[in-house]
């Protein structure tokens, strides 16, 4: 398992792991007990009274199961997640064809967070892959009706529930722009939206992150006694 490290101003670490394969041993391996940017929005839910949402809570006791057992966490796969995995490949060439571009994969990229008053932290995301040194490739399959229905919204369609992915996404690879492609076989011309960086919301997604992590270590720390 081969990677490319470089540091990163003022002192993060990023890790590009270009040689793995996603939802392969290694990958699993890579993301066990660290929050990745797929699951960035259950981070940032709002639970009442100030305390942590019900499915912030879950996910911190996966991870913290994780850590303390060595075990990467039994995961269930939807048949939403097998047809992504069936139409991805598709997915990106006809995005490579279309947008005239040579997709670069990259199976799992890591990021040191280095925290000058505090604890540093680890987190991950797998960008579906890189379009050039600045940006990235998120593809997403959506049923044909929700297709439709996004269709008709326009720009305005935007599912800012990928929002946090998104951003996730650049914070962790130092990118300053995300494609996100809505796919479906045969459906024709498939949305692409383009999101730009956004620093305020990302952050706030550090401090958030920073806040998860800080309970998450608290937690396995009183598992492990």
């Amino acid at each position: 398992m081969g990677k490319d490290a470089k540091k990163t101003a003022p002192a993060d670490v990023v890790e590009f792991f270009s040689d793995v394969a996603q939802r392969s041993d290694d990958w699993f391996e890579l993301r066990r007990g660290i929050p990745t940017a797929s699951k960035f929005a259950i981070i940032m839910a709002d639970g009442r009274d100030g305390n942590d949402s019900v499915t912030r809570e879950k996910y911190m006791k996966l991870l913290a199961g994780e850590i303390v057992s060595g075990q990467v966490a039994e995961t269930f796969k939807s048949e939403a997640m097998d047809r992504g995995t069936r139409m991805e490949p598709e997915a990106r060439d006809w995005y490579a064809r279309t947008k005239f571009v040579d997709l670069t994969p990259i199976g799992f990229v890591r990021r040191t967070v280095r925290v000058p008053l505090g604890e540093d932290f680890v987190i991950g995301c797998s960008p579906d892959s890189q379009v050039d040194k600045r940006k990235g490739l998120e593809i997403k399959t959506m049923a044909p009706h929700l297709l439709g229905e996004i269709k008709e919204r326009g720009a305005a369609g935007f599912p800012l529930g990928h929002r946090a992915q998104l951003h996730g996404t650049m914070l962790c690879c130092d990118w300053d722009e995300m494609d996100l492609l809505l796919y479906y076989t045969g459906w024709p011309k498939p949305p692409v939206f383009s999101v730009t960086r956004d620093d305020h919301f990302i952050a706030q997604l550090k401090e958030q992150i920073e806040d998860f992590d800080y309970k998450l270590k608290r937690l396995v720390e009183r598992w492990r006694r």
